[in-house]
């Protein structure tokens, strides 16, 4: 029998710091109180600074990748000083340290990017060389692919940072993710998503994970009641794409899993970092076929795109 969270023996959820970030623990934290009938003071949110946190004014591929926005949470996991993680998918490495596993997905939000502007409709409104800040390889290089007139600057920052930049004129629009602004109350602030057609998603993007130790069953029996299942399935087809191309903050990627009618459908694209090229493709089978679909995606556009691609050689 499950060992179940009290108020004087409360689940320790860790988690960054940043407004999204504690709104995606304190979604966690409310599904468990449904599915569990238990009480907010069962639960401990513990905010976890970590070193993407920290620094600011550097790009992350000058810094170490996306493992700088979980390395100190997961250390802090596999001490024991906190009992589940919760990050942002798009965030993950893809593989995760030993003992240390992903296989609790809440229901995914909406995958798309948002187009950010004070006074553009949309990224065909643009002028000639206007100044586009963001701080996404993927979303940088699928810009310049398809507006390469355009300036683009860096924008590091959490959501309401990079909307001040926007209020202080370093650049007129920007994108952000469409879950993020949702799960902000901040949707008004989108002139309107980008359909994926035109701006494939980032791997991931919209997908909360839940990280626990691999060897706790206590935590797992816990957890299994608010996994989404087909959120796990898409997601573990995007990941294997992701990891047959080795990404990394450091190269640009984008792939989106969706199922329909019993069938996954997955798209995926690489770009030279300077967006002077692309190359898109997309597989179709069986939903427990997700991760073949994935590799076999990758590898198809490895050899089209040819060597040295993702290092912009």
């Amino acid at each position: 029998m499950t060992m179940m969270p009290t108020p004087s023996r409360p689940l320790k959820i860790g988690t960054r710091g940043s407004a999204l970030a504690l709104a995606q623990a304190h979604e966690t934290r409310r599904r468990l109180m449904a599915a569990h009938d238990l009480p907010a003071e069962a639960f401990d949110i513990i905010v976890i600074k970590t070193t993407g946190d920290r620094i600011t004014d550097r790009p992350l591929k000058d810094i170490g990748g996306k493992g700088l926005f979980t390395r100190e949470i997961e250390d802090a996991l596999g001490a024991g000083q906190i009992d589940i993680a919760v990050h942002s998918m798009k965030d993950m490495p893809t593989v995760q340290p030993d003992g240390l596993i992903i296989d609790c997905l809440l229901p995914r939000e909406d995958v798309r990017d948002a187009f950010v502007s004070p006074h553009h409709g949309s990224i065909a409104d643009l002028p000639q060389g206007a100044v586009i800040g963001s701080s996404s390889l993927r979303r940088r290089a699928q810009l310049a692919y398809r507006r390469p007139d355009l300036k683009l600057v860096e924008f590091r920052g959490n959501v309401q940072t990079r909307l001040q930049k926007l209020e202080d004129g370093v650049a007129v629009a920007t994108f952000l993710a469409m879950a993020g602004l949702a799960r902000l109350d901040l949707l008004h602030v989108a002139r309107g998503p980008i359909d994926p057609q035109d701006m494939l998603p980032a791997v991931a993007q919209g997908a909360i994970g839940v990280e626990r130790c691999e060897g706790n069953a206590d935590i797992a029996q816990l957890l299994r009641p608010i996994h989404d299942i087909e959120t796990g399935q898409r997601i573990i087809a995007e990941r294997a794409f992701l990891a047959r191309l080795d990404g990394s903050c450091q190269t640009p990627i984008a792939g989106l899993a969706e199922i329909y009618d019993g069938h996954l459908i997955l798209q995926g694209e690489i770009l030279r970092p300077d967006g002077s090229e692309a190359v898109r493709g997309r597989r179709e089978g069986d939903i427990s076929d997700g991760v073949e679909l994935g590799v076999d995606l990758a590898e198809e556009l490895l050899s089209r795109a040819g060597p040295g691609f993702l290092a912009g050689q």
